[in-house]
C-alpha cells in the first residue's frame, strides 16, 4: 500500500471512537488510533512492537501458545476474522471481541491488517461486584455466542440447568442490544397461573372481571422498545401456549376486557432447565412455539463444565455476599470445593459460601468453615482429599492466577517454571475444560 494510502487509513482509523490498530504480516503493530492508546496503551510505545506482546503479554503468536490467531486465520483464507480473546489492559485482564480485516492491495495481496477491539463490559475475567465472571474456554465460548447474537433482533433460547446464571446472561444479552436503554422485563412463566397469564402478559381494562378497579398494564406493554425475558419458559402449559405463539406470530395483542389490538415491540430472550426438544415428541410442548422462541439457542455450561472458574467465581461472590469484608478461601478449602460436582451449579456454591461467610470469625476461610453436607460425606478435623495429581495442579494454577497480581511472566517465575511451561499448562487445561 502506498504511503499516501496508508496516512489515509491512519487518519481515517483515529477519528473511529473504537480502539483500532493496523499490522503487517508479521504481526508488528504499524500504528494505533487514538481511542487504542487510550484504552489499551501502556507506558510503552505500541508502534513496532507486536500486537501479542501488548495485548497478551506473549512472547510469540497467539497461535503457538494455544489461542486462536486471527491474523493467522485470515492470512490463510484472505478473509476478515472474529474471535473472542482474554486481552490484557491497564484495568488488568478483560473479555475483548476482536474483529479483524485484511487489507488487500491491487494485485489482491493482503499488505495490512486492521483490527477492531470492542470490551464486553458485562463479563469480567476478574473477580467483580456485578455481572457475568468467568475465564474457562466453556465460559468464553458462551460469551463468544451472547456477543455475536445480543445487537441482532433474533429470538435467543438459553439453555442449561438450573442455577447457571441464566438470568445474568439474558441481562447480558439487553445490556449489549441496540435496546439497552429501554426496558428489561423479567416474566416468571413458573410462577403465573392460567387463571393470571393472560392479564399479567398483556394487562386488562378497567372493569374487564370483578376487581380490575382501573386499567393495568401488561408486562408486553411494560417492555415496549426493550428486551422481554420469559424464564422457565418450558414450564408453561400446553393450553396457554397458543396465546402466546400467536403474540409472537401476529406482533399484536388484546388487553383483557379491550377490543383494539396493540403492537407489541419487545425483543424475546427465552431460557429454560426443561429438554424442550423432548417435550415437544412427547407433545407437551408445541413445536411451532419451539421454532418460533430458539432461532439462537446458547447452552450455558454447568458450574462442573467450567470447573476452572470455581477460583474466579469464589472471590467474586464472597465480594458480593459480604463487601465490607475481605474474605478469602484457604488453598485447602478451594480444594475441597474444586473437587465438588456442584449439581446446583453457581447458586449451590453461593450458598456454600454464604454460609461460610457467617462460620468465619477472621478473614480466611478453612474447609472446617464450609458445610459439613456439601461434598456427601461429614468433615474431620483434619479433612483428606485425595484428588488426582493433574487435577490438584489445575486448580492450584488458577487459584495462583486470581492471587497473582502480575503478569504471567512475573508468575511463572514465583512458580518456578519457565513462561512457556506455564502457558502450556494453561492452555492444556483450557482444552481440557472446553
Amino acid at each position: 500500500m502506498p504511503s499516501r494510502q496508508l496516512s489515509e487509513l491512519l487518519s481515517y482509523l483515529d477519528n473511529k471512537p473504537e480502539p483500532h490498530i493496523v499490522m503487517d504480516r508479521n504481526y508488528t503493530i504499524i500504528a494505533a488510533n487514538l481511542a487504542y492508546r487510550a484504552q489499551h496503551g501502556d507506558a510503552l510505545p505500541l508502534v513496532g512492537r507486536h500486537c501479542y506482546e501488548v495485548s497478551h503479554h506473549f512472547t510469540r503468536p497467539c497461535d503457538e501458545v494455544g489461542e486462536s490467531c486471527p491474523l493467522k486465520l485470515s492470512a490463510a483464507t484472505g478473509l476478515p476474522q472474529r474471535v473472542l480473546h482474554l486481552h490484557q489492559t491497564p484495568r488488568g485482564e478483560e473479555h475483548v471481541d476482536v474483529e479483524l480485516t485484511p487489507i488487500h492491495d491491487a494485485k489482491g495481496e493482503i499488505t495490512y491488517y486492521v483490527e477492531m477491539m470492542h470490551t464486553i463490559r458485562g463479563a469480567s475475567a476478574n473477580p467483580s461486584a456485578q455481572g457475568l465472571v468467568g475465564r474457562s474456554a466453556a465460559f468464553s465460548a458462551m460469551l463468544a455466542l451472547v456477543r455475536r447474537v445480543a445487537k441482532s433482533e433474533a429470538a435467543v433460547m438459553l439453555l442449561g440447568e438450573s442455577g447457571t446464571g441464566k438470568e445474568l446472561v439474558a441481562q447480558a444479552i439487553h445490556s449489549a442490544s441496540t435496546r439497552a436503554n429501554n426496558p428489561y422485563v423479567v416474566v416468571d412463566c413458573s410462577g403465573v397461573t392460567e387463571t393470571l397469564f393472560e392479564s399479567e402478559l398483556f394487562g386488562y381494562e378497567k372493569g374487564a372481571f370483578t376487581g380490575a378497579a382501573q386499567r393495568k398494564l401488561g408486562l408486553v406493554e411494560s417492555a415496549s422498545g426493550g428486551t422481554l425475558f420469559l424464564d422457565e419458559v418450558g414450564d408453561i402449559p400446553l393450553a396457554l401456549q397458543v396465546k402466546l405463539l400467536r403474540l409472537l406470530e401476529t406482533g399484536t395483542y388484546r388487553r383483557v376486557g379491550g377490543v383494539e389490538p396493540l403492537r407489541a415491540d419487545f425483543r424475546l430472550v427465552s431460557a429454560t432447565h426443561r429438554d424442550l426438544k423432548a417435550m415437544v415428541e412427547q407433545g407437551s410442548f408445541r413445536k411451532d412455539l419451539y421454532y418460533r422462541i430458539s432461532t439462537f439457542p446458547i447452552h450455558l455450561p454447568k458450574l462442573s463444565e467450567r470447573r476452572d472458574d470455581i477460583p474466579l467465581l469464589s472471590a467474586a461472590l464472597l465480594s458480593r455476599i459480604s463487601p465490607g469484608r475481605k474474605l478469602h478461601l484457604h488453598p485447602d478449602a478451594l480444594a475441597r470445593l474444586s473437587a465438588y460436582d456442584f449439581p446446583g451449579n453457581i447458586r449451590e456454591l453461593r450458598n456454600i459460601l454464604e454460609r461460610a461467610s457467617l462460620m468465619v470469625d477472621t478473614d480466611t476461610i478453612m474447609p472446617e468453615h464450609l458445610d459439613p453436607e456439601f461434598t456427601g460425606f461429614r468433615m474431620r478435623d483434619k479433612p483428606e482429599i485425595i484428588v488426582p495429581l493433574e487435577q490438584a495442579e489445575r486448580h492450584y494454577l488458577q487459584w495462583a492466577l486470581t492471587q497473582h497480581e502480575g503478569d504471567r511472566s512475573s508468575l511463572a517465575e514465583k512458580l518456578g517454571i519457565s513462561e512457556r511451561t506455564l502457558y502450556r499448562k494453561l492452555n492444556s487445561e483450557a482444552g481440557k475444560s472446553a
